[in-house]
């Protein structure tokens, strides 16, 4: 499920969760949905364009081969990074959790471990920072100021977010499996299982409004990516585990989850189609970094 929204949409607040999906991080590696190629690209092929002037040294250096130019904050294991890499960018991950960077960095991402906030940038500068289902943990003040630090003048900040919207019946019947099962939980579940855009946007409205307090960035605006993915029983039921709401479930009642949840999928015939929305939260930098 998605982990939103928290009591007064303060995510950042509770990063003990952002830092459990490492007790499985293999099997979230393989789990979690990729991103939207279109969104890839048309981040992947935006930054500074020629006509900047980047003095030998500093923000505005020129770029050299094999040298970072992208910034994945929260990467995860790497699964936002490789679909950039692919497009042809370098990419660096910063990471809070070793057990995730490990396995980014086996399959093929260089990675820092530390929290964005504290994490130290040693001078460097980058011409995109993206945060794939990250950014939410992140404190949006601190984090805004420090993407400024690091981009170069006119290079664009990303964060992005698959949503998922439940269809309709299964919805209700996973919400009541985690009611039932969950009762103490930080999460609405009857809003979360019906998902789709409109539970991100309180996320997004701060997210923007830490972006503004920065004063280096044009205004944020909003990209949205619609797809769909169709899931066997099995493969959703797998998604689950890797999902914020259920890292740290006990293993009785996660299997009291899966149970419930898979009893649904079985009476929809063992499958079902997953409309999902994948929405970015944007902007550029405007001014020349500190």
């Amino acid at each position: 499920m998605p982990t939103l929204p928290f009591s007064g949409n303060e995510p950042h607040q509770h990063r003990q969760m952002a830092e459990s999906f490492g007790v499985d991080a293999e099997r979230y590696d393989q789990a979690r949905p990729r991103y939207p190629q279109a969104m890839v690209d048309r981040i992947a092929t935006g930054g500074p364009g020629p006509e900047v002037s980047r003095a030998p040294d500093g923000p505005d250096a020129p770029d050299v081969p094999g040298v970072p130019d992208i910034l994945d904050v929260g990467c995860g294991t790497g699964i936002a990074a490789r679909q950039f890499q692919r497009a042809g960018r370098t990419v660096l991950g910063v990471e809070p959790d070793a057990r995730m960077a490990d396995v980014a960095r086996r399959l093929g991402t260089e990675v820092e471990v530390a929290t964005f906030e504290a994490w130290d940038p040693a001078g460097r500068h980058f011409d995109a920072v993206i945060a794939g289902q990250a950014w939410h943990w992140i404190d949006p003040v601190a984090g805004a100021a420090k993407a400024a630090q690091v981009l170069r003048p006119r290079a664009r900040l990303a964060a992005f977010w698959n949503v998922f919207r439940l269809p309709p019946d299964l919805a209700e019947a996973v919400a009541a499996v985690c009611r039932r099962v969950m009762p103490d939980a930080p999460f609405d579940f009857r809003a979360v299982t019906r998902g789709g855009p409109d539970v991100y946007q309180p996320i997004l409205a701060k997210a923007a409004d830490g972006i503004r307090a920065a004063g280096a960035f044009a205004e944020p605006e909003q990209w949205r990516f619609d797809w769909e993915w169709t899931y066997t029983r099995d493969a959703w039921l797998e998604q689950i585990p890797t999902q914020g709401a259920f890292t740290r479930l006990p293993p009785a009642e996660l299997a009291e989850v899966l149970e419930g949840v898979g009893a649904a999928i079985d009476a929809m015939g063992g499958s079902f189609t997953m409309p999902y929305t994948t929405v970015v939260l944007t902007t550029t930098r405007t001014a020349a970094p500190a």
